[in-house]
């Protein structure tokens, strides 16, 4: 059995198709991810991202992901329902984390980019609901993961997951939750495949 016998929930992020959609109604992760982030090829504005969620199984979570995005959008997005958590992953610090608590209840991710030890302390001392301790935006690629085993609150695990490596990293660490993108993808769109195949590695790993 894994350490503590308990299974990631599991992140298919960066989800921006119906046929996305689709294919993460049949394998079920925890929560899917809709990129807002103006540089990424997986972007999403409002009114997409309204209706890929109407087609989402209400069992998923919609995370919304942010860079440095204006506090009222994302809150008008959280308000309106169309995610239900927002995941921050620019600059934004603990003031922008309070304003935006002002304006919604909805739970909010602050994602960390992990380099040594000193980036596990700061990330601890987050005061958002949930953390991500990711290699950076969006880079495929992974980290040390030795590092996380010094942090003393559950977090999300992301960068550069895929299916050869999922399950040498919860061999090694028992995240919350894993954060997969790039590593179910093929040619750089979503494979609905690889989708069902990691989720199947995660929830049958022993």
């Amino acid at each position: 059995m894994k350490k503590d016998d308990r299974i990631p929930k599991i992140k298919l992020c960066g989800l921006s198709r119906p046929e996305d959609i689709e294919a993460a109604n049949k394998c079920m992760p925890d929560y899917i991810g809709f990129v807002f982030w103006e540089k990424s090829k997986r972007k999403v504005d409002k009114e997409k991202a309204r209706a890929l969620k109407q087609k989402l199984d209400p069992g998923i979570k919609a995370v919304g992901v942010f860079v440095d995005e204006c506090v009222d959008v994302i809150a008008d997005l959280l308000n309106e329902a169309i995610i239900d958590i927002a995941q921050l992953h620019g600059s934004e610090d603990e003031s922008y984390i309070a304003e935006l608590k002002t304006k919604t209840d909805k739970p909010v991710i602050q994602a960390f980019q992990i380099k040594d030890r000193s980036d596990i302390i700061a990330a601890m001392g987050s005061s958002a609901d949930m953390l991500l301790l990711d290699s950076g935006q969006g880079c495929g690629s992974s980290f040390d993961w030795e590092l996380l085993k010094e942090a003393d609150r559950e977090f999300f695990l992301a960068g550069g997951l895929n299916l050869s490596n999922i399950e040498g990293a919860l061999d090694a660490i028992t995240p919350f939750a894993v954060d997969v993108s790039s590593g179910i993808e093929t040619d750089g769109v979503k494979d609905s495949q690889k989708m069902q195949e990691f989720v199947n590695i995660v929830r049958n790993m022993k």
